[in-house]
């Protein structure tokens, strides 16, 4: 019975989408307070950053700590999960791995990396490189002390925790919840281990739906917005082609097509053609750069920043003394991961049917980290060699024109800049495509409840994102920054939908280990 429950929602997929079906709640709570951020930007800009800026800092104050601990928590039992004997459950009911490991590892690397490690990965470590994160206390800034501290704090916002809360224990639950009790596919599932059944049809499970769409589709749109900008900065400065707003609004009209053409064409073909790409010019430009590059000071600046890293795991994981300082940084990283957390679960529960609970946890949880450590290292490691060389080469740029000018300045250094520059442009463009297909197909998977949802849907998000993108640079550096802080607040309720997953998962873990060994 379950099993037809499942294959039935799939079957019906092939059906066009009728609004009037439409979860009215979902769409009202995520499209709706969307497009009332933007039209109340368009009318006041100023009172909406003021009044975001307002909650932003509430929600630093009262939830950053209980985000910390979430975390923290979130990856610690999902590891434990994934070594015990429960690691070896099957999620999903199938033999055998609907996707090779490679491509399944590559959606799942392409996914999250582009919703911001490409912007920051040259950036972050130049600002921790100049100005010592605190928990470094008497470390000199700018030398070759702060090296790797700084790499170290960059590790801890694009490490093991941030990528666990994306896609293990909420992987584990929805999975469940789906494959192995037959109910749609949705983020209100997160919530399962509390409410049972009633919470996929309720009007909480319908909010709680709402919430977590509306988050990732902010988490999304920010990083459109810069892609506009960082492409636009380049072209400047390479071709002489104008900054200005025409440049930007034409290069986020490029992205919307090539990502809503991905995800129309659907996890099988677009998303995963995408996703092979990026990986593959990924690892040609990383050969590339540590051939002609300081590949010496990287792969050591790596071993040693990693080493140290997971030394001080707990001590970084759970900092609290300068809560100023965390508010801007592992607090604001922390309420963007979360607002990724549902929709990304909801993918990577799409994707891995077959896997084990372990095979989930190492590649999320661990490989995927580890890669990040990497691709950091390359560049942002890059960055701090040439500037221990000579101070302000890459952090005078980063200061003056922020964090577009921050990649531009580092593969500036390297031989062959002119021809590494549009090569990497393209990356960027391409790795922030596959976040946007696979959010697209997320948010479609979730107001549907089909694992292939119709095309029109894919198509309406794969174009609010894109058109909201759009408005928000028009209004200048504000609309984007607003949204950053935007950002932040929506990630308050989905905080509380990610806590059962400590849990749901182990309990699931159990549930389904009886089963297959009965």
């Amino acid at each position: 019975m379950e099993e037809s429950m499942t294959v039935s929602a799939s079957a019906e997929s092939g059906k066009g989408f009728q609004w009037g079906k439409m979860e009215w709640p979902v769409f009202l709570v995520s499209g709706g307070v969307l497009l009332l951020f933007v039209i109340a930007s368009l009318v006041n800009a100023e009172a909406v950053s003021g009044m975001v800026n307002k909650y932003f800092g509430l929600s630093c104050k009262y939830f950053g700590a209980y985000w910390q601990w979430l975390l923290f928590l979130n990856f610690l039992i999902a590891l434990c999960l994934a070594m015990s004997k429960y690691g070896g459950v099957r999620l999903g009911k199938a033999e055998t791995p609907e996707l090779s490991t490679f491509r399944w590892v590559a959606i799942i690397m392409c996914t999250l990396l582009a919703g911001g490690g490409v912007f920051w990965s040259a950036a972050e470590p130049m600002y921790y490189f100049t100005s010592v994160p605190p928990v470094f206390k008497g470390v000199e800034a700018g030398t070759q002390a702060a090296v790797i501290p700084a790499m170290e704090q960059s590790f801890l916002h694009w490490g093991f925790l941030a990528w666990s809360i994306l896609g293990t224990l909420g992987a584990v639950v929805l999975m469940y919840v789906h494959y192995h009790r037959g109910h749609k596919l949705q983020a209100r599932g997160l919530l399962y281990p509390v409410f049972g059944r009633k919470i996929m049809t309720n009007t909480l499970g319908q909010l709680a739906e709402g919430c977590s769409i509306l988050a990732v589709a902010a988490g999304t749109i920010g990083p459109i917005g810069f892609l506009g900008l960082q492409v636009s900065y380049a072209l400047n400065q390479l071709f002489g082609v104008p900054d200005a707003y025409g440049t930007q609004l034409a290069i986020i009209i490029a992205l919307v097509c090539v990502y809503t053409f991905s995800a129309v064409t659907g996890l099988h073909k677009g998303i995963q053609i995408l996703s092979r790409v990026n990986v593959w010019l990924t690892v040609a430009l990383v050969g590339i750069i540590l051939v002609i590059g300081p590949g010496g000071f990287i792969i050591d600046t790596f071993t040693h920043s990693l080493g140290a890293y997971v030394k001080d795991f707990t001590t970084l994981s759970l900092y609290r003394g300068d809560l100023g300082w965390l508010s801007w940084w592992t607090v604001f990283f922390w309420g963007w991961f979360l607002g990724y957390g549902p929709l990304m679960a909801v993918l990577i529960a799409r994707i891995s049917r077959g896997r084990t609970i372990r095979e989930i946890v190492l590649a999320v949880g661990v490989i995927a980290p580890v890669a990040t450590h990497f691709w950091f290292s390359i560049l942002g490691g890059t960055g701090i060699f040439y500037e221990l060389a000579s101070p302000g080469v890459i952090s005078g740029p980063l200061k003056d024109a922020g964090l577009p000018a921050a990649l531009m300045a580092v593969i500036g250094q390297l031989p062959m800049a002119s021809l590494l520059i549009p090569v990497f442009l393209v990356l960027i463009f391409l790795f922030l495509a596959t976040t946007g297909d696979s959010m697209s197909l997320s948010i479609a998977i979730c107001v549907t409840g089909e694992d292939d949802p119709p095309k029109s849907m894919r198509v309406f998000w794969a174009l609010t994102m894109g058109a909201v993108a759009a408005i928000l640079i028009k209004m200048g550096a504000g609309g984007i920054g607003a949204l950053q802080s935007f950002i932040v607040v929506t990630a308050v309720p989905v905080g509380f939908i990610m806590l059962p997953t400590l849990w749901g998962g182990v309990s699931m873990a159990k549930k389904l280990y009886n089963e297959q060994n009965n």
